[in-house]
Formats: structure tokens, C-alpha cells, sequence
């Protein structure tokens, strides 16, 4: 299954590079990154339940 989204903050502030994961009932079943346009594609195994993305934090640099 194949998920496409587009983010776009408020502030206008580019979203490249940010590495997300699709969550399913809370667990992680897929990551991806953010384009230069905002857009993300997460590439998954069908499912039912709750689905969410958040920052993968643990791949960020850190300062």
C-alpha cells in the first residue's frame, strides 16, 4: 500500500529532509523523508487501525 501525502507549515518554513514514520495503533510500520516540494511517500504492508505520522526523532542530529 502506498500512502502520498503533502505537508506544509503555516510559517512557510521548508519540511526537506524531515524524516517521518507512519504509525500504526502507535507503532512504526514504514519511514520516509520529505521532498523539496513537501511531499512524502510511505511504502507499507495493508492494515487496519489507527494510522499517524510523526517526526522520527531518533535520526535527527543532534544539538
Amino acid at each position: 500500500m502506498t500512502i502520498n501525502l503533502n505537508l506544509q507549515l503555516a510559517s512557510g518554513q521548508s519540511l526537506k529532509d524531515a524524516p517521518l514514520e507512519l504509525l500504526l495503533n502507535g507503532a512504526p510500520i514504514a519511514r520516509a523523508r520529505v521532498d523539496e516540494r513537501g511531499n512524502v511517500t510511505f511504502n507499507a504492508k495493508p492494515g487496519t487501525g489507527q494510522l499517524a505520522v510523526r517526526v522520527d526523532r531518533s535520526i535527527l542530529p543532534q544539538t
